[in-house]
């Protein structure tokens, strides 16, 4: 760089910091701080914090509308990688709000809340150890029996039995907020299966790239350490050197099913099901496609109760039967230990200052709300007395029982007669009750409108067991309230989430979660395909393979050139396409009469199964149950495809361009699938999914449209609905005739849409995959293809008829049945030995 070139930049520098510091004075004067709140972004003295000053000094040279293009390019990330949560009581997904701001925490003050975590962590652990060993605790006063045994989250069959692997806690949250003093306070624990590190994950994706300098700039440690030690850990706790390690997930349905699919993509483990585990020579086991497959860690999301329905909650589906005694044959690891849960029961918070001198000989280095259980007398006689200065929560579960609110409860904003109802359940059982101190919740800036504004927070921190002591994640999940008097914050009341930063003076680490290159032992195989996804992916190539055969039959039936130009065979075609749309469920048999209305139908009804809406929504559905499966790319064509078909169309044309714009995506889709996917069983089942359908369609439309006497129109609308009209005029020359026009639907092996080449592919596919039985016999999937080939490869065109094609439309669904019932077996049939021979 010249000197005058070097000269200009530090006047471009100058100019930048100067622009800086005008709009954070602006900012600073706009912001109007909540009173009697301790807040993030201003300190005691009204002035930025430091490291507030510092990030808006760099933020502020930014030009508004480069600040909202990035704003644009972190929420186009969000929305594209499809990040999604689930409120209580949602029958769908929502998009995930994400504060274009993060929350600031200086290194200092990082340090004395880390300090607080471990010791908190290290107490709870020791806590789990006695209730659910000696005893001590109870027996000697320091915890009343009442508090522990009147939680649902307390489980006597895990009594007595050592956590395998050592540790009952492997993570542990709390949710935090500054308090009236200026310190952080506790507001909760989180020791069941604490959620939010997979979306702490995705926040900071999404931040650091809209705002990589600024980042950078701050030197904000990253959290792949912290995974990786997390990760380490529980590989050290499985009793053989390279443990197979699932994330156990309610299931799709569930509000954070994309956090654990997340964690399992980026943790390199396994995303399980209860359905997909069996218990076998006191072990856990995955039901593959390839048969048993022993599971070593189980880090589990679903709660424990539902764990086993035989010795816990029998009407659960989400655990495995058998679970509890594989844990007290030290068969398996389970992160978190059944029954930690128990540790979340608000009833405990009132005696751990005691139990931390006790156990630990030492003061909490961070205090939390004061709470007062109404299990016992002096406590009820307290609460009732203060009854307006105080909060009533439930003992042992959100929200108070004998009330609608999912929150506390204050008795000064009761009436009278609720008031009363109030004082009488404490008075009733008062054990299901606790009164805690008003909490006002902390304050943070955030952007809105091109203004900053104050809105209460609660971070949840996380700490992570390791052979080397409790590691913090350097940041966490942080939730903002829309509200500002806001006394508590959850995903579903509302509130959005924002990346934690924790800033440095000093150059960071850029650490990350790939081990070195030495350390890495060579594999080529992704690990081992559960049944259930194996299953899952076939229905996505069969529902997409659906969804373009229902375009392709609405792009016929509407195009200007289709059967709709009044002769009588053009009549009769499009009588055809209709009443096979009808047979497809994809239109009404009302609806019949009127072209326009039928294509619109058939393409975006909602009450229609066989709708290319419908269908492509249940591959969207299908596809959720995937997602540390597919890349985002793939997931992006999904999410398009729906919403495209969703809009509201308007005319004919208007029809026709969603249909050719979704066919082209679900083109793309394909060859994703074909360059992108590995050639493992993941990729067979997605495309023996998609042959099947496309082999059953091809056939059906044969049959429809190449029938004996079928004309040209007929035989001209067979030849689209097959992409073959290209193939057939360079070959011809002709006219569509019927025998030729058969051969290359249905007989040519070369042409691939073709029937004969999907049933070819199929067998290459079943050939590959794993042989279950030990008699070494052909099995039922490889029979049936076999002999769909062969009667395929010997038969010839002209001799084809209606009467065949339906045989093999009927060979080809019992084809797709044997697929399942051979590699997606359930029940009693799932039990199967390990494969002898085939790709895992």
């Amino acid at each position: 760089m010249g000197e005058g070139a070097a000269e200009q930049d530090k006047t471009g520098k100058a100019q930048g910091q100067r622009e800086g510091q005008r709009r954070l004075a602006q900012w600073v004067r706009d912001y109007r701080r909540l009173p009697g709140i301790p807040d993030e972004f201003l300190g005691p003295d009204g002035a930025p914090r430091a490291v507030w000053s510092r990030f808006f000094d760099a933020f502020g040279t930014l030009a508004p509308d480069e600040v909202e293009r990035r704003f644009g390019m972190a929420d186009r990330h969000l929305r594209e990688a499809g990040v999604t949560y689930r409120a209580p009581g949602d029958s769908a997904d929502r998009p995930w709000s994400l504060s274009h701001l993060p929350l600031l925490i200086d290194e200092a003050d990082w340090k004395q809340l880390s300090a607080g975590i471990t010791q908190r962590a290290e107490l709870l652990e020791l806590v789990l150890r006695d209730i659910y060993g000696e005893g001590r605790l109870v027996a000697e006063g320091a915890l009343p029996a009442g508090a522990i045994a009147g939680s649902p989250e307390y489980l006597r069959p895990v009594c007595g039995v050592p956590p395998p692997g050592g540790r009952y806690l492997s993570l542990y949250a709390a949710d935090v907020g500054r308090g009236p003093d200026g310190r952080w306070w506790v507001l909760g624990d989180r020791t069941q299966a604490p959620s939010g590190a997979g979306y702490a994950l995705e926040n900071r994706l999404v931040l650091s790239r809209a705002f990589s300098d600024l980042y950078k700039s701050m030197n904000v440690p990253r959290v792949a350490p912290f995974f990786e030690a997390f990760r380490d850990s529980l590989r050290a706790r499985a009793d053989r050197d390279e443990p197979r390690i699932g994330v156990l997930s309610p299931g799709s349905f569930s509000e954070t099913y994309f956090e654990h699919a997340t964690l399992a993509r980026y943790l390199g483990f396994l995303l399980v099901e209860g359905d997909d585990l069996a218990v076998s020579d006191n072990r856990i086991h995955i039901r593959t496609v390839a048969g048993l497959k022993r599971l070593d860690v189980l880090l589990r999301r679903v709660d424990s109760n539902s764990l086993d329905p035989l010795e816990l909650d029998a009407s659960s589906h989400l655990g495995v039967p058998g679970l509890i005694d594989v844990l007290r044959k030290d068969g398996i690891v389970v992160a978190n230990m059944p029954g930690s849960g128990v540790l979340e029961a608000r009833a405990l918070l009132g005696f751990l200052p005691a139990l931390s001198r006790r156990l630990l000989g030492e003061e909490l280095k961070m205090p939390h709300i004061a709470t007062w259980w109404c299990g016992q007398r002096s406590a009820r006689d307290e609460v009732l007395s203060r009854l307006d200065e105080v909060a009533i929560e439930g003992a042992y579960r959100r929200g108070v029982p004998g009330f609608d609110s999912n929150g506390p409860v204050l008795a000064s904003g009761l009436d009278a007669a609720g008031r009363q109802r109030l004082v009488d359940a404490i008075g009733a059982r008062g054990m299901d009750y606790v009164g805690q101190e008003v909490v006002r919740l902390s304050t943070m800036p955030v952007w809105e409108q091109g203004q900053i504004m104050p809105r209460p927070f609660v971070l949840r921190v996380f700490a992570a067991a390791t052979p080397d002591g409790w590691a913090i994640m350097p940041g966490g999940f942080c939730r903002i309230a829309e509200q500002a008097d806001a006394r508590a914050v959850s995903m579903g009341d509302g509130a959005r989430a924002a990346d934690v930063w924790v800033v440095s003076d000093k150059k960071v680490s850029t650490a990350s979660l790939l081990p070195a290159t030495d350390k890495v032992r060579i594999r080529r195989i992704a690990g081992v395909l559960p049944s259930r996804a194996a299953d899952n992916l076939f229905w996505l190539g069969r529902y997409l393979e659906r969804a373009e055969a229902t375009l392709r039959l609405v792009r016929a039936l509407g195009s200007p050139s289709g059967p709709n130009k009044g002769t009588a065979a053009s009549l009769q075609s499009a009588e055809r396409i209709q009443r096979l749309l009808v047979t497809w469920g994809a239109i009404s048999q009302t609806s019949r009469t009127a072209p326009g209305r039928i294509v619109a139908e058939a393409l975006q009804s909602e009450a229609r199964f066989g709708s290319a809406l419908s269908l492509v929504r249940a591959a969207q559905r299908t596809a959720t149950s995937l997602r540390e499966r597919l890349s985002p790319d793939a997931w992006q064509v999904i999410t398009e495809m729906a919403d495209r078909l969703s809009y509201e169309v308007e005319d004919d044309d208007s029809v026709l361009s969603a249909a050719e714009l979704t066919l082209q995506e679900l083109a793309s889709f394909a060859g994703l699938a074909q360059e992108n996917m590995n050639r493992a069983a993941g990729w067979r089942f997605l495309d023996i999914g998609r042959r099947t359908e496309r082999a059953i369609n091809t056939a059906r439309f044969a049959r429809q449209f190449a029938y004996d006497e079928a004309g040209d129109e007929d035989l001209d609308i067979l030849l689209t609905l097959v992409d073959s009209q290209i193939t057939y005029r360079s070959r011809y020359l002709l006219a569509p005739i019927l025998a030729p026009v058969r051969d290359l639907a249905v007989l040519d092996p070369y042409n691939p849409r073709s029937v004969a080449f999907q049933v070819t592919t199929l067998n290459e596919h079943i050939a590959a995959l794993p042989s279950l039985k030990e008699h070494g016999l052909i099995e039922q999937p490889q029979r049936l293809a076999v002999a769909v080939q062969s009667m395929l490869a010997t038969a010839e065109a002209e001799k084809l008829e209606v009467k065949t094609l339906f045989a093999l439309e009927q060979d080809l669904l019992s084809l797709a049945e044997a697929i399942g019932l051979h590699y997606f077996p359930h029940g009693t049939n799932a039990s199967r030995p390990e494969k002898l021979t085939g790709l895992a």
